[in-house]
């Protein structure tokens, strides 16, 4: 899909794609919407024009996703230099606080998916009052967190070290990746990311499987699956003031909806919880026509 409205932010001698969607209006707060995990800007195609009409909405590229650079990864144990990031979400949290400060330069409502949650929690703690809510959509929980082996079998415990170290190894992540990045393989995880099997279709094949293509994609998927020891979104969360709001697909095969359930019953700061009937991990992009309507009225109470 060729998006004709994309810009280019440059960023610590990365470049990071973006675009906006809709007009400027009397309202005080943009949005801004951040992918989860090998998406990027276009996966929000059937919401963003939506939020448009509120005003405007923009869409981002994490760096090593979509048209936005993908430089080698650098990870535990390696010397970090001018040629490589660290793919973490302290990184993507700043790209996302700078490019709110140096472009969009008015509040914020931050809206992620997957891992995309986690970013503008952390994010929305950077901005400070220039965050005026978030809304996390399906919010990775990060199950594979160092801090989360504490709720795992003795066995998966055991066998962390020896995960961390083929993990490592480029030609490992090298080869997962040559396999995982084909259409026909997108589309088997589709069809489990989107359980009613709506709206998969060869758009969005095609919007998920150009950005691998790029050279330097392998290093973003070898930087991503080493990430270990890294936020989690309830400690982020009791750390915020502003309110959080959040929409779930029922039937997420990777994020249980249990647990989105008990973060609404704990943790302070969540106004809300949607559960969005039928539909997986991401409930924006399957089930747009209950999402969309969401949005907006939730858009309209934190302002």
């Amino acid at each position: 899909m060729t998006n004709l409205n994309k810009h280019i932010f440059n960023w610590n001698g990365l470049e990071v794609a973006w675009n906006k969607k809709g007009t400027l209006s009397n309202k005080p707060v943009k949005t801004l919407l951040i992918h989860g995990f090998g998406a990027n800007k276009d996966h929000w195609r059937h919401n963003q024009s939506i939020l448009g009409t509120f005003n405007e909405s923009y869409a981002i590229d994490l760096i090593g996703f979509g048209e936005s650079s993908q430089p080698n990864s650098c990870i535990k144990g390696e010397k970090k230099c001018s040629e490589n990031f660290c793919y973490n979400f302290e990184n993507w949290s700043n790209q996302i606080a700078d490019f709110t400060k140096l472009i969009i330069k008015q509040p914020v409502i931050l809206i992620g998916n997957s891992i995309g949650g986690v970013i503008a929690l952390r994010a929305a703690k950077i901005l400070g009052s220039n965050c005026e809510g978030v809304i996390l959509i399906n919010c990775a929980q990060r199950l594979m967190d160092d801090k989360q082996l504490k709720n795992q079998a003795i066995f998966q415990k055991k066998m962390r070290p020896l995960l961390k170290f083929i993990t490592s190894k480029r030609w490992l992540s090298k080869n997962l990746f040559k396999n995982a990045a084909k259409p026909a393989f997108i589309k088997k995880v589709l069809q489990q990311a989107y359980p009613s099997g709506s709206n998969i279709d060869e758009e969005l094949i095609d919007l998920l499987y150009k950005p691998t293509k790029g050279l330097g994609a392998p290093e973003a998927f070898h930087g991503f699956i080493n990430i270990f020891n890294d936020y989690l979104a309830p400690d982020l969360m009791k750390e915020l003031d502003i309110p959080v709001d959040m929409i779930w697909g029922q039937k997420d095969p990777w994020e249980p909806v249990s647990e989105a359930k008990h973060w609404f019953s704990t943790i302070k700061c969540i106004r809300s919880l949607h559960i969005i009937p039928n539909s997986g991990h991401c409930p924006h992009d399957e089930s747009p026509e209950l999402v969309n309507p969401l949005l907006l009225k939730l858009i309209q109470e934190a302002t």
